[in-house]
């Protein structure tokens, strides 16, 4: 175990130099299967990679995962391991959740304390919200059962190795929505000879802010965002199409359901009283992270036993998860572990000028292992 940190600190780095798109991860799945077959660990590829660590004779399992997609995103970083792959970087983090689960699994195969399996995912595209039905679809849990699983997730701006989670949602729900109104375009000196979508589009906007404000309980913390607005018009000329794009969070599937019905609602009012045509079309991307509470628990005494701070009741992060998905189907806990208020670290997710804290490696590999020591205790040390 000589040179743990530094040799997590070399393999984090390669990662974040050679950052993959989702679904298109081919070295990044290669590197962590032949570290996990060097480790000893049986190793299975497929959609992701899955490592599976045997110890003693209990028949109960935990899962641990950690995401490996990066971003489409030109990297503004100058030091030696910035990204190589041109327009695409690791402003995320997955490259440190990875290098963690590899830590703990080599922590796990060198020292197996520990009675049952531990099944180690490693999960494709989570930034499009694919990657973990994916492996779902795959046969996941029929291959690789296990009792209740467990994920965790950098935070910027927060001290570097404070853990916080939350029972019940931890992350909200994330559905795009988009409307398409079609009327009739004109020229712009004779606008009441045409059924332009512009200034009906443009109500339809400032409505729809109404969802929040006025249609959903204040305390839902729901957030309703046009991003993109797009129009046939052109100098002289009154649009006759106009396509609005947009995103919404909600904190639960009542929520996310009476969005989208208000969403139609305001939809159909606009097109009625401008004699005009708008369809919306509402999916899904991320349903809601909702944790267990025993799990939570594990997690927080883990954090304790390991002398960590630790908030088991922070507020829910807006952004989602698509660990969330693995959540429908076992018990678990998706938790947040600080990375750090200075320079790259204290950056925000997804800014061109992130860097995830490589001091937190050993330390997250440490706790991934007493949380798999605590879940699957030896024989006798059940009361642990």
């Amino acid at each position: 175990m000589t040179n743990f940190p530094k040799r997590l600190r070399a393999l984090r780095q390669d990662f974040h130099k050679h950052p993959e798109l989702g679904f298109q991860e081919e070295r990044t799945k290669r590197k962590i299967a032949e570290h996990l077959r060097q480790l000893g660990v049986e190793t299975h590829e497929g959609i992701g990679v899955v490592g599976v660590l045997r110890s003693g004779t209990g028949n109960r399992s935990i899962g641990l995962r950690a995401d490996f997609d990066a971003l489409p995103i030109a990297e503004l970083n100058d030091f030696s391991y910035r990204s190589q792959n041109e327009g695409v970087m690791h402003a995320c983090g997955h490259d440190g959740h990875t290098t963690m689960l590899l830590g703990a699994a080599e922590l796990l195969a060198r020292s197996p304390d520990f009675d049952g399996t531990v099944i180690f995912i490693f999960q494709p595209n989570e930034e499009h919200g694919l990657g973990a039905q994916a492996m779902l679809d795959e046969g996941l849990f029929e291959q690789f059962p296990v009792e209740e699983i467990y994920g965790a997730h950098n935070l910027p701006g927060e001290p570097a190795g404070r853990i916080s989670t939350r029972p019940g949602v931890i992350c909200f729900s994330e559905n795009l929505f988009e409307i398409e109104i079609t009327g009739q375009g004109g020229h712009a000196s004779m606008p009441h000879a045409s059924s332009e979508t512009i200034t009906p589009a443009a109500e339809l906007v400032l409505a729809l802010q109404t969802i929040v404000a006025r249609k959903l309980p204040p305390s839902s913390g729901a957030v309703v965002s046009v991003t993109e607005f797009i129009t046939d018009g052109q100098r002289n000329v009154l649009a006759g199409k106009t396509l609005i794009r947009g995103d919404a969070r909600a904190s639960c599937p009542e929520h996310r359901a009476a969005t989208e019905v208000f969403i139609r609602q305001i939809a159909a009012g606009v097109a009625a009283a401008h004699n005009i045509e708008i369809s919306v079309q509402f999916r899904t991307e991320f349903v809601e992270a909702i944790n267990c509470a025993s799990a939570v628990s594990h997690v927080s005494q883990t954090a304790e036993a390991l002398g960590l701070d630790c908030d088991d009741d922070r507020p829910p992060m807006t952004f989602s998860e698509d660990f969330a998905n693995f959540q429908t189907r076992v018990p678990g806990c998706f938790f947040l572990i600080g990375n750090g208020t200075d320079g790259a670290n204290g950056q925000p997710l997804h800014a061109a000028n992130y860097d995830f804290n490589d001091a937190l490696l050993p330390l997250g590999a440490q706790f991934w292992a007493e949380l798999v020591r605590r879940r699957l205790p030896l024989k006798t040390a059940q009361n642990k």
